[in-house]
């Protein structure tokens, strides 16, 4: 008889977005006059930049056309984009990353989720809480984690962000190997320094341990004083594999354009002791899993850093920086505590309450949808996670609703 792989059944029985998609579903069907905002869930609205318009349609009609017509690209993309990422994103800030060190994907969750296949399954796993639910589940499914309880899997080693601490954690007692980062931060829209990134490459180098960086927001950042990327730390080719994303800085949420950087130094080890580079693992697993991103969506992200493309980004990052200045300013004013929204598209927001409560207070007392931090483990609980992504007047309304509701 067929078997399931019952590591899926450890997993909890649903995943936060589709829990928080339900709610308000069950909501609006029972108040189908009530109109509902979102400062939840972070898909972008603003449209796609016109330089990115411009290549879509000048790659289309090359696919139109017999003679410029193009099949199955290279699985790792193309090189035009590869060596413009290379450039700007990372050689222009003086990081040490070759064309032949990334990899074109179709999202950055699917690259987080993804690259656990390739370490043994006896390893130590440490991630932060509050975190991003995809790096706990993924590695629940490859049976890397004892059941759920108490609201932690068994296990793995949970790196606390609080208050306290600035929501950026502290090194591990215990040996991690395996450890995920993210700055900026989803949830908590916290950032790390340049000094603690040096503290977690100089951790990782010692104990030959990898940091999986998540810097799908790294565009977001204002204050030129905190690293985009971890390669800006010294040792952190040694140490690192980073992920960013096109799909919250040029609004590619539907179009569907990423990349993983893995240097060529950056080794993992046999049981016997013996190296093994990352990047050749990393791209016989992308060549045999992956077919590669279309030719018109990397031509329309290759757009994105050149002629007008730098300052269209920059003006839609900052239109969804100043819905964050809003919201900051309004949730302040009302007397929560903030975290984020300066250089993050997120807010975190001390709510003093159960956070599953505060959301459903704010969606039938507002018509305003939120993330309960509690989706995001232990330490979100009393939270709540609310983002930038919406459009100006949906913003402005949604926080006049909430500010007439928790009068």
């Amino acid at each position: 008889m067929i078997r399931v792989n019952e590591h899926y059944l450890k997993l909890k029985a649903s995943y936060l977005f589709s829990d928080v998609a339900r709610r308000v579903a069950d909501y609006a069907k029972e108040h189908p006059e009530k109109e509902i905002t979102s400062l939840g869930i972070g898909d972008v609205t603003r449209a796609l930049p016109q330089v990115c318009i411009r290549a879509f349609h000048t790659a289309i009609d090359e696919m139109g056309n017999d003679a410029t017509f193009r099949g199955y690209g290279p699985e790792q993309g193309y090189p035009f984009l590869r060596e413009t990422i290379a450039r700007h994103d990372f050689q222009a800030r003086n990081a040490d990353i070759s064309a032949d060190e990334i990899f074109i994907s179709d999202g950055a969750k699917c690259d987080t989720g993804n690259i656990q296949e390739l370490f043994a399954n006896d390893i130590v796993i440490a991630v932060p809480d509050p975190v991003y639910p995809v790096y706990v589940d993924t590695n629940v499914m490859a049976g890397r984690t004892g059941s759920f309880a108490n609201g932690r899997y068994q296990g793995l080693v949970y790196l606390e962000c609080t208050e306290k601490n600035g929501f950026v954690p502290a090194l591990p007692s215990a040996r991690a190997d395996l450890i995920y980062l993210c700055f900026p931060n989803n949830p908590t829209g916290a950032t790390a320094t340049r000094q603690q990134l040096t503290s977690w490459v100089e951790y990782a180098r010692k104990e030959k341990s990898l940091i999986l960086f998540d810097a799908a927001y790294a565009a977001f950042i204002r204050d030129p004083a905190i690293p985009q990327s971890i390669f800006e730390i010294d040792g952190a080719r040694e140490a690192a594999i980073e992920f960013r994303s096109f799909s919250k800085t040029a609004g590619f949420t539907g179009t569907r354009c990423a990349f993983t950087v893995v240097p060529k130094t950056c080794m993992v080890y046999g049981r016997d002791g013996s190296k093994h580079a990352l990047n050749g693992l990393w791209n016989r697993r992308h060549t045999t899993k992956f077919n590669g991103v279309s030719y018109p969506v990397q031509r329309a992200a290759e757009a994105c850093y050149n002629g007008d493309g730098p300052r269209q980004l920059r003006e839609l990052t900052n239109y969804y920086m100043a819905n964050a200045d809003l919201i900051r300013k309004a949730m302040i004013s009302l007397g929560y505590s903030c975290t984020g929204g300066l250089n993050a598209p997120y807010l975190w927001v001390n709510t003093r309450t159960d956070s599953w409560e505060f959301f459903d207070f704010l969606l039938r007392n507002a018509g305003v949808v939120c993330t309960p931090g509690a989706g995001f483990g232990r330490c979100g609980e009393g939270y709540i996670r609310l983002t930038a992504f919406n459009m100006k007047e949906n913003v402005e309304k949604s926080l006049a609703r909430i500010a007439k509701a928790l009068a």
